[in-house]
């Protein structure tokens, strides 16, 4: 990254508007040790252990879950990634170009709040996490009070990071993903001596449905990233490699998500009553020896608040493209205090962590997809975005359209997420087409949300693509006026 866009240890201060030419010199292989970051998480071992679990998947159709789910849902990052280049903009600016100015409220305000709930997820992992290495490491047992101040530590905590910007992000990254690749190795080595391997190996397999249903439910945390995708590629050349951006990107989640989800199916045969804790984290005090439980807790809380940094970092442009005209790391302040009181709510009611995840898992899917269909099937036409045009936010802009609107996009947009939902069953939410057809057997809600709302896109009459304005040539200087004899 540019020295000019941040300095070391700097406070990042640039929000929605594209990145200079000049700034833009990060590489590609930076892209890996982010993707890493992003998943560095226990949520990863809990969602493992639910194959088991909630699924009834066996060893081998865990592996497949394992391996097909980042390279589904992280090949859609890095492809929307793409745009970051091209467009040098956070990924919510530049669907203003796809959207139109006011259209672009509509996927905007969704994305936003349903980054709430992700945020709030993290943030009460987190907090369990902290609650259980106190209980492991100095017996102090949870309470409300204890809740709610690990908690605002949490959060805290994340507001900084995120606030300070990418560098801090991507610093931070760098050395969390050294520290927890060490440890998982450690856990890895503890399981395959202490675990019963036979029992692991010849449990019973489950449903076909079941098996696919769980890719979508691992890969929906990859699909909550497709909107962000941009806000880490916007400070790379428009010469990047296009396919090194995906090639890292999925290298990077992939490294992580395969290894932890198998992780946690082979715990999960030691703790079947995990479908019911209260908590995704303690089950590991169980399982892994104080001396590897404890550290191993305190780095992947690093993680998980590398994760929330890296989301609230992106609602923060999410928010100034919604209107909120506030500096980026101000903007993030709003997403900090929501999740904190989500996180309170669900900390002192929920009765079961992993009923609630799972449902929230399958609504946030459908919600990030139906706008990932759209924006990239705009992607096929739009090869550059107009600078100009994406921070104008009147009626002089390109991007206006009818009355600020893009009908082709929002109609897209909005039928693919009703589609979507149409053909969803979680605990929360079942729709009407979720019984009696491979779409909601197989939970491919998410994917009807994608091919349908592309598809009509695709379809439907949109607005001439014009090229982006040049910027005004600088003015000539005058010439000297000749002195006088």
């Amino acid at each position: 990254m540019s020295k000019t866009a941040a300095r070391e240890g700097a406070l990042e201060t640039r929000g929605i508007e594209p990145v200079p030419d000049h700034e833009r010199t990060a590489r590609t292989r930076g892209l890996f040790p982010t993707w890493v970051g992003a998943n560095i998480s226990v949520l990863l071992l809990t969602m493992g252990a639910s194959l088991v679990v909630a699924y009834h998947l066996n060893f081998w159709q865990a592996l497949v879950v394992a391996a097909v789910a980042p390279v589904v849902s992280y090949g859609l990052v890095g492809l929307i990634g793409i745009a970051g280049k091209r467009g040098a903009a956070p990924g919510m600016a530049l669907s203003r170009a796809v959207f139109g100015q006011r259209g672009n409220l509509l996927p905007g305000s969704l994305i936003w709040v349903a980054r709430w709930g992700w945020e709030t997820i993290n943030a009460v992992t987190g907090a369990y996490a902290l609650l259980t290495i106190l209980d492991l490491a100095l017996g102090i047992k949870a309470n409300g009070v204890l809740d709610m101040v690990t908690l605002l530590l949490f959060v805290i905590a994340t507001f900084v990071i995120s606030g300070l910007g990418i560098n801090a992000v991507q610093k931070c990254s760098k050395y969390a993903t050294y520290l927890f690749g060490v440890f998982s190795v450690l856990v890895l080595a503890y399981l395959a001596v202490h675990t019963d391997w036979a029992r692991v190996m010849h449990g019973g397999a489950g449903s076909t449905a079941s098996l696919i249903t769980a890719v979508g439910m691992i890969a929906a945390g990859g699909v909550s990233w497709i909107p962000s995708a941009p806000d880490f590629t916007r400070y790379l050349p428009r010469t990047a490699s296009s396919r090194a951006i995906v090639g890292q990107t999925v290298g990077g989640a992939g490294i992580v998500v395969l290894p932890l989800v198998l992780m946690g199916a082979v715990m999960a045969v030691g703790t079947p009553d995990l479908a019911s804790a209260s908590d995704p984290v303690s089950f590991l005090g169980t399982i892994l020896p104080l001396w590897i439980a404890v550290p191993y807790l305190l780095i992947a809380v690093v993680g998980m608040l590398l994760i929330n940094s890296m989301s609230m970092y992106s609602a923060g442009f999410t928010a100034q493209t919604l209107g909120f005209r506030i500096p980026r790391h101000w903007a993030v302040s709003v997403n900090a205090v929501i999740s904190l009181a989500l996180g309170g709510v669900l900390m002192l009611v929920a009765s079961s962590f992993m009923g609630s995840f799972i449902a929230f898992l399958s609504m946030l899917a459908v919600a990030f997809s139906a706008w990932t269909g759209v924006f990239g099937a705009d992607m096929l036409r739009r090869k550059e975005y107009d600078a100009r045009a994406l921070a104008d936010t009147t009626r002089t802009s390109a991007y206006w359209y009818r009355a600020g609107f893009s009908p082709a996009a929002v109609s897209s947009w909005a039928i693919g997420l009703v589609s979507g939902l149409l053909f969803t069953t979680s605990d929360w939410f079942t729709g009407p087409l979720a019984r009696n057809n491979p779409i909601g057997e197989y939970g491919l809600g998410w994917i009807a949300a994608i091919v349908i709302s592309a598809a009509l896109y695709l379809t439907l009459p949109k607005p001439r693509v014009t090229p982006p304005t040049p910027a005004p040539a600088p003015a000539p200087a005058e010439d000297p006026i000749p002195a006088t004899v």
